[in-house]
């Protein structure tokens, strides 16, 4: 790596429009940034986000064109799916020493990239990702759908390995780009990649310094529990495949077990960070959302489908 890298970030658009300009303003404000090389990948179905390009010449917007899914991208699954082949676009055009992954639901704090880079150059990890906090105030649902997919990456935490990192807040050395670049050539799952690096030996560090702030808009149930659903059957497809047929049948059968389990980590976890009354009041939501992410779960294990 050279003595002044240069970091590629790769932004995964999810809501687009305000969320994505708050983004982008939110990375314009960086102090004392690194090289700064900004990728913004996105295909006809939201083609109107090209027209931002003009307000932020800095960024390299990528036009991908009509992106063909396997289900409707009406569906959850089908919009997982396009922001998955968005990531895979945008890491297949970064020229970065380093390459960071984010979403536009995630403002990252005005030293993040300083402190990716610092981070790399410190530890010579190749994976090293980083905190989620929420970004206050949010309703009970919606931080309940916080604590569901980013509670564990809430701080207070230590910095140090781990055995997993967010895609909505992750980078990788060029080497660990190019080692698993028949992973993510079509379509980016954090899982697959991850898994891959840790059979190789690689660590995955997770630093408590390389913050971003989850912004998700208010939502509602009937928005969160398919998400939830289709989300958790393309992890439970991603685990399928690296089971056996016998160990494929003893997690579908431990399906009822599952949500008991994830409620008292979540619940371990958040009195860690001392939120746990917050978790109480919002553990209703948190058992709702779980118990459907574990349905979409074990119907993965079963059909073997995203």
């Amino acid at each position: 790596m050279t003595a002044d890298p240069l970091l590629s970030i790769v932004v995964t658009i999810v809501d687009g429009g305000g969320q994505l300009r708050a983004f982008l303003n939110a990375v314009r404000a960086s102090q004392n940034p690194p090289r700064l090389e900004l990728i913004v990948p996105y295909d006809a179905s939201i083609a109107d986000t090209g027209a931002m390009a003009a307000d932020f010449p800095e960024a390299r917007f990528i036009d991908m064109g009509p992106v063909a899914t396997g289900r409707p991208i009406t569906t959850e699954a089908g919009k997982h799916e396009l922001y998955d082949r968005r990531r895979a676009t945008g890491l297949a055009a970064a020229t970065g020493d380093i390459i960071g992954i984010l979403e536009d639901r995630g403002r990252p704090r005005p030293d993040w990239a300083r402190k990716i880079v610092d981070s790399h150059a410190r530890t010579g990890k190749n994976v090293i990702g980083g905190a989620v906090d929420c970004m206050e105030p949010v309703s009970l649902l919606n931080w309940a759908f916080y604590v569901s997919d980013f509670g564990r990456y809430g701080r207070p935490f230590d910095t140090g390995p781990v055995e997993w990192v967010t895609d909505v807040n992750v980078s990788y050395s060029r080497k660990a780009l190019e080692m698993t670049r028949h992973l993510w050539k079509e379509r980016y799952n954090e899982p697959v990649v991850n898994w891959f690096l840790l059979e190789q030996g690689e660590q995955l560090i997770l630093s408590n310094e390389i913050v971003v702030e989850h912004t998700r808009p208010p939502t509602t149930l009937g928005v969160l529990l398919p998400e939830r659903f289709h989300w958790g059957r393309l992890f439970g497809w991603i685990r399928a495949m690296h089971f056996t047929p016998r160990q494929r049948l003893i997690y579908t059968l431990m399906g009822p077990l599952i949500p008991p389990r994830l409620w008292l980590r979540h619940l371990m976890t958040q009195f860690r960070k001392g939120k746990g009354g917050r978790y109480l009041l919002a553990l209703p939501y948190v058992m709702i959302l779980t118990t459907a992410w574990t349905a979409g779960e074990v119907w993965g294990y079963i059909t073997r489908k995203p």
